[in-house]
């Protein structure tokens, strides 16, 4: 029962991620490690689909939920998904944590992922392999009464990280844009995009990396540098990386 109350918790989340505030976190410890989270905040969005939304959906228990939660993230994964998972996987996701805090009524969704990688080898293989744990096969439940909401569903954005490369050693952070794969993201999310533009609706995605020592190179002229060069952040939107996905290439040197 609790299990099926998390997934309802984290279709209704999911449901909304197509027009969602994004926020990366890194903070690389002087002992090797990094402490990332991912950040979805929601709240425009359910301002939005609220207005589109019949009232029998509103009247749903599941948009009348109040939650403010952090649970293991293994613990909240289908069964289905669970039993693909290998044991390295396995580990990942039991060391990471998800974090819901929900009020449909007052607009507010957000939900988080975090995990301390121990080393850069631990961190480059979480940044590699946390797309692959979906839960997008959640949604269609919460999802098959309201026709807006399940036409603006974006079952990708959140697993879209799957279009990086990554290189991460004890001295580097280097994330570049594999093209194919972005352009088969956006391919598969052509109705989300169209959707959001013609509701005015960006989508932000701000990445901020907190560095123990000061960096010494970074190859993103977009990039901000902060005065003692211990933080690093990058702010774009979905709709410029449509026109260039190198915005969102990051080669960091510490």
């Amino acid at each position: 029962m609790k299990k099926r109350y998390i997934l309802m918790l984290l279709s209704v989340t999911l449901c909304f991620t197509s027009c969602v505030d994004i926020e990366e976190h890194y903070d690389f410890k002087l002992d090797g490690s990094c402490n990332v989270v991912y950040g979805f905040d929601m709240g425009r969005a359910v301002s939005v689909f609220m207005n589109l939304m019949s009232d029998s959906v509103k009247a749903t228990p599941q948009f009348n939920v109040v939650k403010d939660t952090t649970l293991n993230f293994y613990t909240a994964l289908p069964d289905s998904i669970e039993r693909k998972l290998n044991i390295d996987e396995t580990n990942m996701a039991k060391s990471s944590s998800l974090s819901i805090k929900m009020d449909l009524k007052k607009n507010i969704m957000k939900m988080s992922i975090s995990h301390l990688a121990k080393n850069s080898a631990d961190l480059e293989y979480y940044l590699k392999h946390l797309s692959k744990i979906s839960m997008n096969n959640q949604l269609s439940a919460v999802t098959k009464n309201s026709d807006p909401v399940r036409a603006f569903n974006a079952q990708q954005l959140v697993a879209g990280q799957d279009y990086y490369s990554y290189e991460v050693t004890p001295h580097k952070f280097y994330r570049i844009v594999d093209k194919v794969k972005f352009n088969a993201f956006l391919k598969k999310t052509q109705t989300t995009l169209v959707m959001a533009k013609a509701m005015l609706i960006d989508m932000p995605y701000k990445v901020i990396l907190n560095f123990a020592k000061p960096v010494k190179k970074v190859n993103n002229p977009k990039a901000i540098v902060s005065a003692d060069r211990k933080r690093v952040t990058l702010i774009t939107t979905m709709d410029d990386a449509i026109k260039d996905p190198t915005v969102m290439n990051l080669k960091i040197d510490f």
